[in-house]
C-alpha cells in the first residue's frame, strides 16, 4: 500500500512537470536573412583581395615593420586575447557540469539528545557495548566520499557547453576583427603621416616663394610702383604660411604618437620614407562577390557564432521547465569511537538516492529567463543581418570612392601644373606692369592650396585602398 502511494505520487509529479513544461510562454520567432546582392555595382570580380596576407598586400617595408610591432604589443589586442582565454575556461566549466562531482568529507562532533524524546528513551534502554549504557553525550566521527551527478536527459548541459564553444569561437573571430581594424588603422595613420610630411615640404617651399615676392614688393615700393598696402599683404601671407607650418608640425607629432600608441610604445620618431609619396600607385583591389564577405569578414563570422550561441541559450532556458534527475551517493565510515571507525562492515555507511524535481508553481523566474534568452536571440539575428548589410555597404562605398578619387586626382594634378606655371607668369606680368600685386598674391595662394589638396587626395586614395581591404575582411589571416 505504501509503495503504491509512492508510485502514484511520483507519477503525478512527472505528469505535472511534463504538463508544466508543455505550456511554455509565447515567443517571437525570426529567421536570419543571409541574402546578399550578386555583385558590387558593375564589378564582375570573382577573386577577393582579402585572401592576400597583409605582409604581401602592403609593400612599404617601414609600414610592414610598424604593423608587425602593433600585432605584438597593442594593448587592445592583448585584452582581446584574454577574452579568448576566459571563453576557453568557460568551456571547461560547462564540460565539467556534464561529469559527476566527487568530493570528500571528514567530520567529528558531539550530540546529546533529550531524555524524554524517542531517541533519548531508546538510548537509555540500550547498551552501547555489553554492560555499558549509551552515554548521554555521544561523540561522532566520520569520513567518506560524496558523489553527485545530474543526468542530462534534456540536453540542457550539452547545449550549454556547445553555447560556450560558440562563444569561444566568437571571441576568436572578434580577435581577428580587432586585427583587421588594427592593421587598417596603422596603415591609414602611416599614409597620413607621409602626407603631412609632403604638405610641410610644400609649405616651406611656398614660404620661400612668398618671401621672394615680399622682397620684390619692397623693391617695387621704393620705386613707388606699389604702396605699403602691397608690402603688408605679402608680409601677412608669409606669416600665415609660417603659422600653417607649425600647425602641420603639430599634426605630425600627434600622428606619430597615435601610431606609437597603436604599437603599444612611448613617443618616438616613426621611421618612414616620405619622398616618394606622390609617386605611390594605389594597389589594385579585387572585391570578389558579396557572398564571400560571409566567410572573409571576421565581424560577420563573429555575429553568426553569437547567433548560434543565442539559439542554444534558448534551448537551455527552455529545459529549465522540465524536471531534472539528480543522483547522489555516499560511501564512508562512521562511529562514536575512533577505535571503531575502520571496522567493516559495522562502521561502513553508504547511500544511493535519485531525485526527480521540476518547477510546478510560481515559475516566473524561469519564464523571465526563457523570454530574456529569446529576446537575446532576436537581438543576435538583427545584429547578424545588420553586420552583413554594413559589410556590403562599406565595400560598395569604397569601390565607388576609389573610382571617383582617381578621377579627382587626375584633375587636381592638372590644376596644380596650371597654377604652378601661373606663378611665374604672374610675376613676369607684375614686373612688366601688366598685372597688379593682388593677382600675384592670389595666384600664389591658389597654387599652395591646390598642392595641399593634391597631397590630401593622394592620401585619400591610399586610405581608400586600405579601407576596402579592411571592408573585404583582409588583414587577419
Amino acid at each position: 500500500m505504501f509503495k503504491n502511494s509512492i508510485y502514484k505520487s511520483l507519477g503525478l509529479a512527472v505528469i505535472c512537470a511534463a504538463y508544466t513544461a508543455c505550456k511554455l510562454p509565447e515567443v517571437a520567432q525570426r529567421a536570419e536573412n543571409k541574402n546578399v546582392p550578386e555583385g558590387f555595382s558593375d564589378s564582375k570580380d570573382t577573386v577577393n583581395s582579402a585572401s592576400i596576407q597583409w605582409k604581401t598586400f602592403f609593400t612599404d617595408p617601414n609600414l610592414v615593420t610598424l604593423i608587425d610591432t602593433a600585432l605584438k604589443n597593442n594593448q587592445e589586442l592583448n585584452i582581446t586575447l584574454q577574452d579568448i582565454e576566459i571563453a576557453r575556461n568557460d568551456i571547461k566549466a560547462k564540460k565539467g557540469d556534464l561529469l559527476p562531482t566527487v568530493g570528500y568529507g571528514v567530520g567529528a562532533g558531539l550530540e546529546k539528545v533529550g531524555r524524554y524524546t524517542s531517541p533519548g528513551a531508546g538510548d537509555a534502554s540500550t547498551d552501547i557495548t555489553p554492560g555499558k549504557r549509551v552515554p548521554e553525550v555521544l561523540p561522532d566521527y566520520k569520513f567518506g566520499l560524496q558523489a553527485n551527478w545530474e543526468a542530462d536527459i534534456w540536453h540542457k548541459l550539452r547545449n550549454a557547453k556547445q553555447s560556450a564553444v560558440n562563444h569561444y569561437l566568437s571571441t576568436i573571430a572578434g580577435k581577428n576583427f580587432v586585427v583587421t581594424n588594427l592593421v587598417a588603422e596603422v596603415a591609414n595613420s602611416y599614409y597620413e603621416l607621409l602626407a603631412l610630411d609632403n604638405q610641410l615640404d610644400i609649405v616651406k617651399q611656398n614660404i620661400k616663394i612668398q618671401s621672394d615676392a615680399l622682397e620684390l614688393m619692397k623693391i617695387q615700393k621704393e620705386a613707388t610702383r606699389v604702396t605699403e598696402l602691397a608690402v603688408r599683404k605679402f608680409q601677412a601671407e608669409v606669416l600665415s604660411s609660417k603659422s600653417m607650418q607649425f600647425d602641420i608640425q603639430q599634426d605630425i607629432t600627434e600622428t606619430e604618437n597615435k601610431i606609437n600608441f597603436l604599437l603599444g610604445r612611448y613617443p618616438q620618431p616613426i621611421i618612414r620614407d616620405s619622398k616618394s609619396f606622390t609617386d605611390l600607385v594605389p594597389t589594385t583591389v579585387q572585391s570578389g562577390i558579396p557572398s564571400q564577405l560571409l566567410a572573409n569578414r571576421p565581424d560577420i563570422k563573429q555575429a553568426e557564432l553569437e547567433l548560434a550561441a543565442a539559439k542554444l541559450d534558448v534551448k537551455v532556458a527552455k529545459a529549465q521547465f522540465y524536471p531534472s534527475l539528480s543522483i547522489s551517493a555516499t560511501l564512508g565510515y562512521q562511529a562514536f569511537n575512533p577505535s571503531y571507525l575502520l571496522r567493516t562492515p559495522e562502521s561502513l555507511i553508504y547511500s544511493l538516492a535519485g531525485d526527480l524535481a521540476g518547477p510546478l508553481i510560481n515559475k516566473n523566474a524561469i519564464k523571465a529567463e526563457y523570454l530574456t534568452a529569446n529576446a537575446k536571440q532576436l537581438q543576435a539575428v538583427f545584429d547578424y543581418e545588420k553586420t552583413i548589410l554594413n559589410g556590403y555597404i562599406e565595400v560598395a562605398n569604397q569601390m565607388s570612392n576609389i573610382n571617383n578619387l582617381q578621377k579627382s586626382y587626375d584633375l587636381k594634378n592638372q590644376q596644380v601644373k596650371a597654377l604652378t606655371e601661373s606663378i611665374d607668369i604672374s610675376n613676369a606680368l607684375f614686373r612688366s606692369a601688366r598685372a597688379d600685386y593682388f593677382e600675384v598674391l592670389m595666384t600664389q595662394r591658389d597654387a599652395l592650396q591646390s598642392k595641399l589638396e593634391l597631397i590630401e587626395t593622394k592620401k585619400q586614395q591610399l586610405n581608400a585602398v586600405v579601407n576596402i581591404y579592411h571592408a573585404l575582411g583582409g588583414g587577419w589571416n
